[in-house]
This record gives C-alpha cells, structure tokens and sequence, in this order.
C-alpha cells in the first residue's frame, strides 16, 4: 500500500519560501501556502500551490508546516495566528534564519504541542528553484520519516546536527555560515568598489582571481552581477543586514567580537539608506560611495 504523501501548509511565499512551496507541490505533495501579500501565494497556483487567506486557513488539517519568513518575530506571528486550527502533534519545519531567537520558537511550540524541527537552509533563489538548497536540521528521530521526503524535494541534501531542536543547535550553525557569506559578499563588494575607485577595470581583477586559489563560484556570480549591474535579488540587502545582526549579537553574548560582521552590517544598512534594501546583497557596494575624497 502507498503512504500518502502529507499535506503541507508553507507559512511565506517570498524568495526562498516560493519556490519551496512550488518543488513540494511538483513533488506530489498537497500544499497550501500563505503569504502577508495574497498576491505572492496566488502566483503559485498554476504549480499547484492552494492559496490561503490566513494562516489558520493553511494549516487547516496540514500534517507538516513550514514556516519560511524573514526572521523569529514573524515567524512566531505567524505560527500564533494558525494556532486555533493546529493540532497537537503537528510537526513545524522551522526552515527561517532566526539565530538564538530559536529559544523562544522552541518554548512556544512545546507549549503548543508542536513538534518543531529546527531547519535554516543554505542556499538563496537559485538553489531554492532547482531543489538543491542544503537543510540544517535539528529534531526527534520520531519526526524524521515524515519530514525526510520533504527535504529531499527542497534540497541536495541534509544534514542533521542534533535530536533536540531547543539547543539551537542548528540555527547556530546557520549564523556561523551566514558570517562566512556575508564576508565572502563584503569582500567582493569592496574590492570592486577600490577598482572603480582607482580607475583599474573591474573585470581585470576579475580575470586575475578566476582560475587561482582566490576563486569560487561565489566570486563569479557576486563580481558578475556587479559588473553587469544586475541587482535582481536572489538573497536581499535588507535580509543581510538581519543575518549579519543577528550572527554579531550572538557573538556579543559568547564574548566574542566579529569586527567584519560588524563593520558589514553598517555596510548593508548604509546600502539600504541609499535605496537598495530590497535589492541583492551584493549591492551593499554602493555602500562605499557615500564618502568624500581626502587630501
């Protein structure tokens, strides 16, 4: 006999969370999706994709919730407003970067009778669309067989770092490669801005990292989307400056300093002032053209 496949409600449709909702419903899952903008969840029903108008309507009945949303406050938000139609037992993929916020998701779903799976993911739009995202994950053994399928559809592959979602486990080990990218990310940024600055092409930098121990597909597709200046964002300045936050607050209270972090962060909301929050997390390079030439 066939287990059927669980019926999924996906809390945020933007751009992680989208193509999420859309790689389950090709999969053969049962997916109702809910978005603050309706509109966003609307433009999935031609893969499939139910739209819901609140979050109570979409988990209605749903075996399995994902909550894909930009950081814990929304997150718990949204999870509170479903709460009338949540069963106890329910399992919750907690798939945002919420940092040591996990605590409190975790306090909440055991007094729900949630069973939470702590799961950031690795990976921005492109990996979401074609399914090759990689999930950390932290939860029981008893939620496993359940939530597997699942994350074989939306990513590459998993890796589990714990049974117990409420040590953080997983969510902290999303902050430390957050910190990695968003340095990866300033550097590109700040080399190409120095080019530009001393009049040397872009593009011969470029050509000198490409090939060497300097290189990674990090660096082409960062350096290429600035010399193209194509900003479409596959991971926002805005979210960027969230995680970076995020990652230096957590080192604050380890009695740590992340000097580079700190100083990106002030890089992405400086971007942000400018106008391009909502644009990709490259474009915090513009962030070193708002000073003034010295003598």
């Amino acid at each position: 006999m066939t287990t059927p496949q669980p019926v999924v409600a996906v809390l945020g449709t933007g751009i992680i969370g989208a193509p999420v909702a859309r790689n389950l419903a090709k999969a053969g899952f049962t997916v109702r999706a809910w978005n603050r903008t309706r509109a966003k969840a609307d433009a999935l029903a031609a893969d499939g994709v139910h739209a819901a108008d609140t979050p109570a309507d979409a988990v209605d009945g749903a075996d399995v919730v994902l909550t894909v949303l930009n950081d814990g406050p929304r997150v718990l938000e949204a999870v509170r407003a479903a709460a009338p139609k949540l069963a106890a037992g329910t399992v919750w993929v907690q798939v945002s970067t919420v940092g040591e916020e996990i605590y409190e998701i975790a306090a909440y779903a055991a007094e729900a009778g949630l069973v939470l799976v702590d799961a950031p993911v690795l990976g921005t739009r492109q990996p979401a669309e074609l399914g090759k995202l990689t999930v950390l994950a932290a939860g029981p053994q008893s939620a496993r067989a359940t939530v597997q399928p699942l994350f074989d559809t939306i990513g590459s592959r998993t890796v589990w770092i714990g049974e117990d979602p409420a040590t953080g486990a997983a969510s902290r080990l999303k902050l430390v490669l957050n910190t990695w990218v968003v340095a990866l990310t300033n550097g590109v940024g700040e080399a190409l801005s120095l080019a530009k600055g001393l009049g040397v092409d872009p593009q011969h930098f470029v050509d000198a990292v490409t090939g060497g121990p300097l290189d990674s597909g990090y660096f082409q597709g960062k350096s290429a989307a600035v010399l193209a200046e194509d900003f479409t964002p596959s991971f926002t300045v805005d979210n960027a400056e969230k995680d970076a936050r995020l990652a230096a607050e957590a080192a604050r209270r380890a009695g740590l300093r992340l000097d580079g972090t700190e100083a990106a962060r002030d890089r992405f909301a400086r971007a942000a002032e400018q106008g391009h929050g909502g644009e990709d997390m490259v474009a915090g390079y513009f962030a070193s053209f708002d000073a003034k030439p010295q003598d």
